[in-house]
């Protein structure tokens, strides 16, 4: 009872104060440094033939594969677009009916099939978005969302109307594109419009600046970053 009384007795007094000790300074480290490559870690890769289908078909407004077709073959028959049949092989897709593997590496039947179907689906696309009886609404437009001024276009004119496709076909603002990219393109444009501006030049569907527009339409769905990854 007695002990146990001391030890109430003990709880119940002032707590002693222990004087806190100065922490030991921890030895300075020389701060990691990592020395910065900027090689490239994987190759460049071609994408799939099944994504770059896809993307076709959106750009086109959504359709299947046979709306695409007839819609990239108008009125011209065979003479701008041929069948799905003679591109898909080409493409990179396999042909097991052939024993035809699927293709990895990029060839010149394949390049031949890429600005092809980018030629059909530019001029076809202008001709929706630009040349319709009636105008279309810019928010229907497959790809040239923009209106073309009546007036000579000059380079500042001409930078947020291409920044428009630069978007569509590389998915990312032409300002983040290197510097001179818009300069080039703009040089393309102002090249073709001459061309077809000339005496003597070839007939052509299109007017100078919608034939302008048409070429750099074609430069975008041909650029590597369309294709690839």
């Amino acid at each position: 009872m007695l002990a146990g009384l001391a030890a109430l007795a003990g709880a119940c007094g002032p707590k002693e104060a222990v004087a806190p000790r100065p922490a030991a300074a921890a030895p300075p480290r020389e701060a990691a440094r990592v020395a910065h490559s900027g090689a490239r870690r994987e190759d460049l890769r071609l994408i799939p033939a099944e994504a770059y289908l896809r993307t076709y078909l959106r750009l086109f407004g959504g359709l299947t594969l046979a709306e695409a077709e007839r819609r990239a073959r108008g009125n011209d028959g065979a003479a701008l677009f041929d069948a799905w049949q003679d591109y898909l092989a080409a493409l990179g897709l396999p042909d097991y009916r052939l024993d035809l593997p699927r293709a990895t590496q990029t060839n010149a039947l394949m390049l031949a099939a890429f600005e092809r179907l980018g030629i059909a689906l530019c001029d076809r696309a202008l001709e929706h978005d630009l040349k319709a009886k009636e105008r279309v609404p810019i928010e229907r437009r497959f790809i040239f969302a923009f209106d073309l001024p009546g007036q000579e276009l000059d380079e500042a004119a001409f930078a947020p109307r291409f920044d428009v496709l630069h978007r569509t076909f590389l998915s990312y603002p032409a300002r983040l594109a290197p510097p001179d990219r818009e300069e080039k393109f703009f040089a393309l444009y102002a090249g073709t419009v001459t061309r077809h501006r000339a005496k003597g030049a070839a007939r052509s569907r299109f007017s100078p600046a919608e034939a302008g527009w048409a070429a750099v339409c074609y430069g975008l769905v041909r650029h590597p970053e369309f294709h690839l990854y």
